[in-house]
């Protein structure tokens, strides 16, 4: 862990908040936002994958990006996605992100058609001298069908002195490691984050930076907690939370996408929204929002009444 890294702990990759007919609910997405600041976020991600950005139009990712800016008021910092299929499209997200004042963006590397690794490259070369902004990679080949490697995130890292991190959304604690082997003695300023929350504690203590954990949006005192002590070497603690944490995997598990477990668990926890989802993805049936209230509750959390 380097101090000099921009983006360090728990960064919250925050729902959007819908009303029934599919508009941004403004007074919702305010809650939504007020809980993950007040839990302890050290940053929001807003139109990632969690935020339901692939169902988004265009018109809609401004929308959500300048709210989420205009409402965190500077507070903490907030990452924009601007991930895109289209290198000219993700600059131009890049733009407005700088435009309405963000304080960095987070880019997935494009999907659906197969790209060779010196595309890949040439893609966050462009993004990288384009935007005027720190980029955070975002690594998730279970969805884009292609891993970045640590061999191509240190090729970046070195080339690119505004791509400062990446969210390594993958299921192994090894590639995650290897990054890390990779990287840091080249760039000690560059953050390594656990995309999934299962793998926070390994990441930090193989000499990661945080976590993006979608825990933060419902229980923020765990992984906010498991920063925490790890910063105080709280062996215990750290161990103790990053437990509780790893109950929360399988009920994201309930549905594909996940979108609305994670907004029906922070209504449970007490955060005045809706949850609606934008199509195809669904709204849970009533066994799986039973199923959820059974996490919350086996976590400690006050289930909200109704729930």
């Amino acid at each position: 862990m380097n101090d000099k890294v921009p983006f360090r702990g728990m960064i919250s990759p925050v729902p959007t908040i819908w009303t029934a007919d599919g508009a941004l609910d403004r007074a919702g997405m305010t809650a939504m936002l007020d809980f993950v600041i007040t839990g302890g976020a050290d940053a929001v991600f807003c139109c990632g994958s969690a935020g339901e950005f692939s169902q988004m139009t265009e018109a809609q990712r401004r929308e959500v990006a300048e709210f989420t800016v205009r409402t965190v008021a500077g507070r903490i910092p907030v990452l924009v996605g601007i991930a895109s299929c289209a290198t000219g499209q993700a600059i131009a997200f890049g733009h407005h992100a700088k435009s309405i004042g963000a304080d960095g963006v987070v880019a997935v590397n494009p999907y659906y058609a197969i790209l060779k690794p010196e595309n890949i490259l040439r893609h966050y070369r462009d993004l990288a001298a384009a935007v005027d902004l720190p980029i955070i990679l975002y690594n998730f080949p279970a969805l884009t069908g292609q891993d970045l490697s640590p061999s191509m995130i240190l090729t970046l890292a070195r080339d690119c002195p505004n791509i400062v991190g990446v969210k390594d959304t993958t299921d192994t604690a090894r590639h995650i490691r290897d990054v890390i082997a990779a990287i840091k003695p080249v760039r000690p300023d560059f953050g390594v984050f656990a995309g999934f929350d299962e793998y926070i504690l390994e990441t930090l203590i193989m000499g990661g930076d945080g976590g993006f954990p979608s825990t933060l949006n419902f229980a923020p005192h765990l992984p906010v907690g498991l920063w925490r002590a790890f910063r105080e070497r709280d062996g215990a603690r750290m161990v103790e939370l990053q437990r509780q944490i790893c109950l929360c995997p399988p009920m994201f598990a309930l549905e594909q996408p996940f979108y609305a477990v994670v907004k029906e668990a922070a209504r449970m926890a007490g955060v005045a929204i809706p949850t609606h989802v934008l199509p195809p993805a669904a709204p849970l049936s009533a066994d799986k929002i039973l199923s959820v209230a059974a996490t919350l509750k086996a976590l400690g959390i006050e289930v909200r009444a109704g729930a």
